[in-house]
């Protein structure tokens, strides 16, 4: 195997377009955390800290904006706002026929098209995104007072480096290797492990060994069931009928339709923890404006979330379910079932069409469950984890460990693939 990943390696740099595009790789990602490093004037440091502490929403979405967050750099949004306009357009796939149509029957035209939808709407909604930020961070005393001027040129600001980062992204992706936005989030990640393991070990003590050794070891299970999982799929068998060309006649060939077990990725956990904690936000923006209700709401929703058996079982819960809607946003039987039969192509033992349909729908719920229970079960990892070892960290996160580990892994078969095609 080192045998086989070193051949690899030395093909990779030793091909000029492959080096280039590591290279090409390497130096957006450097740039990219050059621009997270750049703050925002009148950012207060300490109250930044705090704030970062005790709210968990922002944690989740400082993942998204790559680290650039919690430091409210120019790119304090990330690539957040353009991963936001995406999911909705998503959805619009589902609300809105002509959305629907152009991006599942346009061919490449109709994937131009929705790619462009999405850009135009990363605009408004990183404006809108930035201002929220704004008022709220100045709320907390974590940003001093903003004139109407220095307001502007903030959100401008903000605006402009959340479409900078998304242009970064799309370089990447077309000179250098895998998904760029993924790789802006996967750096973020990466770059927030020194921190956290510093932070982790300086305050441990020889007494803490046990628990930092059994953290380790679940940290491992952790990554290595990732790894199998994301790779993990259900084949359905394809064969195609035999054709006849004059007086010759073709066999027909057989293949497989691969049902991936995390069909809907991470998504799913975004959703679940976005709206468990949505509503803990509003509430204290609420709250900050002297509304009546809002204390008392507030105070009542916070206590709910801070006990680990409810908050578990309600994460839980809504992670299973986002996972069953998101998997039937994105994958339709009745489309792929149409494909299949214009192609000549057939479920051995299954008749083409409706019957086709329903034994594909049957299938993908059945994948869904196992693949949903182990997202639910990556999701509250962190608080099972902390409850066993009593050791406190954002290393292992259920969703950036899962972004990590899925990006990786899709880097590494890009890799793979263009050295593969450099040796035919």
């Amino acid at each position: 195997m080192l045998n086989s990943f070193a051949h690899k390696l030395k093909l990779a740099f030793g091909d000029p377009e492959i080096r280039f595009r590591i290279f090409f790789l390497t130096a957006s990602l450097i740039l990219f955390r050059l621009l997270a490093s750049i703050p925002i004037p009148g950012v207060d440091k300490n109250a930044l800290a705090a704030f970062f502490a005790n709210n968990q929403f922002f944690g989740l979405l400082n993942i998204f904006s790559g680290g650039g967050l919690s430091g409210l750099s120019i790119v304090m949004l990330g690539v957040g706002p353009y991963i936001t306009a995406s999911i909705i357009m998503q959805l619009g796939t589902i609300i809105f026929p002509q959305v629907k149509t152009a991006y599942f029957e346009e061919g490449e035209a109709g994937r131009a098209k929705f790619i462009n939808w999405s850009r135009l709407f990363t605009i408004p909604i990183a404006i809108l995104q930035g201002i929220a930020f704004l008022f709220l961070l100045e709320s907390q005393g974590v940003i001093s007072h903003l004139s109407s001027v220095s307001l502007v040129a903030n959100i401008a600001i903000i605006a402009a480096g959340s479409m900078l980062l998304m242009w970064l992204g799309e370089l990447v992706t077309e000179f250098g290797i895998g998904n760029g936005v993924s790789l802006v989030i996967l750096a973020g990640i990466l770059a927030s492990v020194p921190t956290s393991l510093s932070q982790t070990l300086f305050a441990a003590t020889a007494a803490d060994i046990p628990s930092y050794l059994g953290f380790t070891l679940l940290g491992l299970a952790m990554i290595y069931a990732v790894v199998v999982v994301s790779d993990a799929e259900r084949s359905i068998p394809i064969a195609y009928a035999r054709a006849v060309r004059g007086a010759a006649m073709s066999q027909g060939a057989a293949t497989y339709l691969p049902i991936r077990l995390l069909q809907a990725g991470v998504i799913p956990i975004i959703f679940a923890l976005s709206l468990l904690l949505l509503p803990q936000m509003a509430l204290s923006a609420l709250g900050a404006l002297k509304i009546s209700f809002a204390a008392g709401a507030s105070l009542w929703y916070t206590a709910f979330l801070s006990d680990p058996w409810q908050y578990g079982t309600a994460y839980f819960i809504l992670v299973v379910l986002f996972t069953y809607f998101y998997t039937a946003v994105t994958f339709e039987p009745h489309r792929v079932a149409e494909n299949l039969q214009k192609t000549g192509a057939f479920v051995p033992g299954v008749r083409p069409g409706r019957e086709t349909e329903e034994y594909i729908g049957k299938v993908v719920n059945r994948v869904t469950l196992p693949g949903a229970c182990f997202l639910g079960l990556i999701a509250v990892a962190p608080s099972v984890i902390q409850g066993l070892t009593g050791v406190t960290t954002l290393v292992l996160g259920g969703t950036a460990l899962l972004i990590a580990v899925q990006v990786a892994l899709d880097l590494a078969h890009k890799v793979d693939a263009q050295v593969s095609l450099r040796e035919y």
